[in-house]
């Protein structure tokens, strides 16, 4: 389709080669804890940095959503880059990684811009080309794990205000509710702080994910308490599952750059989550 977006990252942020790719997400996926959650997965939260950075880490939370068959994934990230938005979405019919297009759900994301507004907050910015990893890396585990035949809906933040950041998340929920949908909130924890430095921070901003608690992670940064570069999408996640009836957050794993790498001196933090809601008898 000519109006696909090509990935800027396939081939240096994960294998170029569909093959290839395939295998090393399967194996990810095949060497994560798959027990199963006690509770109905609404979302889960996993890291954005290269598949073999973070991707051990991820693999702990998308297996949990093995064989699944949606309607709509939304991925929440961040955005990386200069831009005048508050919140953006593609102009794009589909995202291109080597193991094929995933189509996004346009009507989704115009019912999404309009309750952004009904909740008080701005109509997300569609933009074509982006260079944005934290979305786009994502959507190979997801081709991996999930049923065929699921639509993405993507939203990257800029804005990270607690009013933007909640209508964004109820938002999301008014989109998703009565369909099957998953929540996915893109995030690495702190950067480049020495190892026991890192695994500090990185302890208690998993806690405040952990508590439900948005605001809470929202201002974890400013108190110096801990860091997460995407803090304004699990936030709008954590808003979101609450209002689709989530109750509880578990975090499933934890992993720096230096387990990978070796150099403790300088470390990237990544967490893995799942947010679930009990089932009564």
């Amino acid at each position: 389709m000519a109006n696909d977006r090509p990935s800027p990252i396939a081939g240096t942020w994960y294998p170029g080669d569909r093959e290839a790719l395939r295998r090393s997400v399967s194996l990810q996926v095949e060497a994560a804890d798959a027990r199963p959650p006690d509770g109905d997965v609404l979302g889960v939260i996993v890291p954005h940095a290269g598949h073999i950075y973070s991707g051990r880490v991820a693999a702990h939370a998308f297996c949990l959503l093995q064989g699944m068959q949606l309607d709509l994934l939304a991925v929440i990230s961040p955005l990386h880059h200069p831009h005048p938005a508050q919140l953006l979405t593609t102009a794009h019919d589909a995202y291109l990684t080597p193991l094929g297009p995933v189509p996004v759900d346009a009507s989704a994301v115009d019912d999404l811009g309009r309750a952004i507004q009904a909740h008080g907050g701005p109509l997300p910015h569609k933009v074509a080309r982006d260079p944005e990893h934290a979305l786009e890396i994502e959507l190979p585990f997801a081709q991996v794990v999930l049923a065929p035949g699921f639509k993405l809906l993507p939203l990257m933040v800029r804005d990270l205000s607690p009013v933007v950041i909640e209508a964004a998340g109820h938002g999301l929920a008014d989109v998703l509710q009565g369909r099957k949908a998953i929540l996915v909130a893109s995030s690495d924890l702190s950067h480049f702080y020495p190892d026991k430095k890192a695994r500090s921070l990185d302890a208690a901003m998993l806690a405040r994910i952990e508590s439900f608690d948005p605001l809470a992670v929202l201002s974890a940064e400013e108190e110096g308490a801990g860091f997460a570069c995407g803090r304004g999408a699990i936030a709008a996640v954590l808003w979101a599952a609450r209002d689709l009836g989530a109750d509880r957050v578990q975090v499933l794993h934890y992993a720096n750059s230096g387990d990978v790498t070796g150099d403790l001196s300088a470390v990237v933090g990544y967490g893995a989550a799942v947010i679930l809601r009990s089932v009564h008898p």
